[in-house]
């Protein structure tokens, strides 16, 4: 017979809600207390003129049933203004898009990188993952070069990830600490405001790499943590260790797109609602299959892009595109932005990782944050891609 846990317990491992922490609307149901404003990455200022307050959009932590949908997708319009959304219990709020890095270095040279980024911030993002691990660390020191050239570093939440770089792998306290002062090197800054985990790893006490990540953060060199590719049962011991006074994960990062939704739409999903964690879906794009990029296997190349989407090329992959298609005709946008607004239209999803290799295709990845896809839309993708 299952354990009954003391409500205390629960609520120190963020799966119940403190009950000062919520209040009672007028309807009877239980509301979220206000949070604090959000603010950006950038360092305290002299007081500014008033104007306008922004809203900043914060997901739901309700999982509501098996589809879990976002109740504001009755208002159907198209969005003229995009709110920044908060990173979890920080208080950074960025843009709901974070450019994923992985191709600076790679499939998009140091030319192009540049440009990507400079056709992404023109935009409005604000929001950069990367990683030690990307093409060597040439990733960062792309973006280090650009953010030095532009003088922008205060404008922008960089994300970077440690544990996989040949030389500091792990997260060990020597390998972490070594990995991030490399990374600062490389991005030719001071902090690093999400410094992601990349990888659970069992040969190291998690207590041990979390007291590290606090050393890193009372020196200032990073502000927040996260945790890319961590299970659900690690996630709550990390909340159990967080209620002894160590640092709490803010964000995760797990796959998770139109056609992969088995891996987070279980026990990781609850969890990370209920602890309040930010969700940062990486492949948001399948491997460049939800652009329509690949509708037969004579679209598919040798490069290793191609043969991951290639799992894709299949009859319930077309039936996907074809609802995908569409919905894009509807709304007038690319299939790459459905498939993101998708996903920005899901519960406790802050900002899906999407990468572009021309500055043109960054376009569609920020249209996706402006689109209101309907209930009956969002009922026909889930269905589809079951």
């Amino acid at each position: 017979m299952p354990q009954l846990l003391p409500l205390r317990l629960l609520e120190s491992v963020g799966l119940r809600t403190p009950a000062a922490a919520v209040a009672s609307g007028a309807d009877g149901t239980s509301v979220p207390a206000p949070a604090r404003p959000a603010t950006t990455s950038q360092r305290p200022a002299a007081p500014a003129p008033a104007s306008p307050a922004i809203t900043f959009s914060e997901p739901s932590t309700d999982t509501g049933g098996p589809l879990d949908i976002d109740s504001g997708l009755e208002r159907t319009g198209p969005l003229s203004i995009i709110a920044p959304r908060r990173i979890g219990e920080s208080d950074l709020a960025v843009y709901p898009l974070s450019l994923g890095a992985s191709v600076f270095g790679w499939t998009a040279d140091g030319d192009t990188s540049l440009a990507i980024l400079d056709r992404f911030a023109s935009r409005g993002g604000d929001f950069i993952d990367t990683a030690d691990s990307y093409v060597g660390g040439r990733s960062e020191v792309l973006i280090g070069k650009w953010m030095q050239e532009r003088r922008n570093r205060d404008n922008l939440v960089v994300a970077t990830k440690v544990g996989r770089h040949h030389e500091n792998q792990g997260l060990g306290s020597v390998s972490i600490v070594r990995a991030v002062e490399a990374s600062l090197e490389r991005l030719q800054t001071d902090h690093i405001d999400l410094l992601y985990f990349h990888d659970d790893d069992p040969e190291v006490p998690l207590e041990d790499s979390l007291a590290t990540a606090e050393w890193l953060i009372e020196t200032g060199k990073v502000r927040y943590l996260g945790a890319s590719n961590f299970s659900a049962d690690r996630l709550i011991e990390a909340r159990v260790l967080a209620s002894a006074g160590l640092p709490k994960f803010v964000a995760i990062q797990t796959q998770y797109n139109l056609m992969h939704r088995a891996e987070f739409e279980s026990a990781l999903r609850i969890v990370a609602a209920a602890q309040g964690l930010a969700v940062m879906p990486y492949y948001a794009l399948a491997n460049g299959f939800l652009t329509g990029k690949y509708r037969s296997k004579s679209d598919l190349s040798a490069d290793a892009r191609s043969v991951r989407a290639s799992a894709y090329v299949n009859r319930k992959g077309m039936r996907v595109l074809a609802v995908i298609d569409r919905i894009a005709a509807e709304h007038g946008v690319s299939a790459a932005s459905v498939a993101i607004a998708w996903l920005l239209a899901k519960r406790t999803i802050v900002a899906p990782v999407a990468s572009a290799s021309r500055p043109e295709q960054v376009d569609g990845l920020m249209a996706a944050a402006g689109i209101r896809l309907t209930r009956a839309q969002m009922l026909d993708l889930d269905r589809v891609s079951e």
